[in-house]
């Protein structure tokens, strides 16, 4: 009897958590995971941080441990490319190779960075940070009295000016809204992280556009909105992510700034899947399609599509979580931002919890060293929570947390007893 296939296009933590949970679940057949970049599965949250700063290895990267891959019989083709899937047939075609004919076919693309044209004669000058080998070319500039310029103030951008500056880097952040982080955290939060950068030497320059970016033969100009130019030795552009759907949108699936798949993965072709960065999921919870771009999220819906190709719907559809650390602070986030955060702790001294709220219900939080709380928050999503109480440090937020649960099972025994 021939054992089925199941074939990943991408290589990357949706791919390889996908494939972990395959064999954790039984599945047997044969796993091929496809990825274009000449590396297995790696992590890429430490590009931005410790690898980019040299405090760790590239051994330390690695999802899938080559023991493991041996192991688990799981095969992996890198530095191929994928042209298209005949979805009648669930080929997989590449690039120079033989095709793949799979059972099941999973799309974990991701995506690739927003782009600049930038002419010149030093194109190297010039950098994006999405793979290993983008964050080894980085790395390579971030020597002491070197002047660093980052176009964007989202979060890879503010990693990459905390990770410079700790290497004795000039670093000026370019950032076209007001306030950074303002559309993910809220102005009050994002303006607490912008101090901290400032407080720490960067410049970030706020409410000011780039009109033109070229390189010269000693190093980048960057022409600003409202006139004058801005030189540095070298220039980091993060303006965010597009989802690669090319070779999506050539095997005719249905393609929405994403591949537009239901709450476990499945795209508009039977036998076809898409999950992490790509993906365009359907969220009960949003009550709609959402894409999301964080390593949690990819490896949540990494879970849930492994079910979902052996048939079994688990879909996974969690409050958004998503960390960072920067200037040796871990700051986490949970939820969504709405309204003015109440604080729990001290806002000066960099130890808190700002708790939003959308009317009496607790909507998200956002902490900075305190781990716990987002945790305990996490569980308090959607409930009706008293904000003096989240307020109050003397108040155990875990006593909240089971506190409500007891009230909500009260409820439902009672209206069992009703029924």
């Amino acid at each position: 009897m021939t054992r089925p296939t199941y074939v990943t296009i991408g290589a990357g933590q949706t791919a390889a958590v996908a494939a972990r949970n395959l064999r954790r679940r039984g599945f047997d057949g044969r796993i091929v995971l496809v990825g274009d970049e000449p590396y297995v599965p790696y992590q890429r949250p430490p590009l931005s941080k410790e690898f980019l700063a040299g405090t760790e290895t590239e051994d330390g990267l690695w999802i899938l441990p080559q023991s493991w891959i041996a192991d688990n019989d799981v095969e992996i083709l890198t530095g191929a490319a994928v042209t298209r899937v005949d979805t009648a047939t669930r080929t997989v075609e590449l690039d120079g190779q033989a095709a793949l004919r799979a059972d099941a076919v999973l799309f974990a693309t991701g995506g690739s960075p927003r782009t600049l044209p930038v002419p010149g004669p030093r194109p190297e000058l010039v950098h994006y940070l999405r793979t290993l080998d983008d964050s080894r070319r980085l790395a390579t500039q971030l020597a002491p009295g070197r002047r660093l310029a980052i176009i964007g103030a989202g979060f890879i951008g503010l990693e990459i000016a905390s990770t410079a500056q700790a290497c004795g880097v000039s670093v000026t952040v370019f950032e076209a809204g007001a306030v950074p982080l303002a559309p993910v955290l809220g102005p009050e939060m994002g303006a607490v992280m912008t101090q901290l950068h400032r407080d720490h030497g960067v410049d970030v320059r706020t409410s000011v556009s780039v009109t033109a970016v070229r390189t010269t033969d000693t190093g980048v100009q960057i022409d600003l909105s409202g006139g004058g130019t801005f030189e540095a030795d070298a220039v980091v552009i993060g303006i965010g992510i597009t989802p690669n759907v090319a070779v999506a949108a050539a095997s005719g699936l249905a393609v929405e700034d994403g591949i537009v798949v239901d709450a476990v993965g499945r795209t508009s072709v039977p036998g076809v899947f898409a999950a992490g960065d790509v993906a365009r999921r359907f969220s009960a919870r949003a009550g709609r399609h959402v894409r999301v771009e964080h390593f949690d999220n990819a490896s949540r819906q990494g879970v849930a599509v492994a079910s979902a190709m052996l048939g079994r719907d688990a879909p996974s559809d969690d409050p958004h979580w998503f960390w960072s650390d920067q200037y040796g602070l871990n700051t986490q986030f949970v939820g969504t931002a709405a309204g003015r955060p109440v604080i729990r702790g001290d806002l000066a001294a960099l130890d808190f919890t700002g708790f939003y709220f959308e009317g009496p219900v607790l909507c998200g939080a956002f902490s900075v060293e305190r781990g716990e709380d987002i945790s305990a928050a996490r569980e308090m999503l959607g409930r009706t929570v008293d904000p003096r109480a989240l307020c109050d440090e003397d108040t155990d937020l875990w006593d909240l947390v089971y506190e409500d649960a007891d009230e909500h099972a009260d409820e439902d025994a009672e209206a069992q007893v009703r029924a």
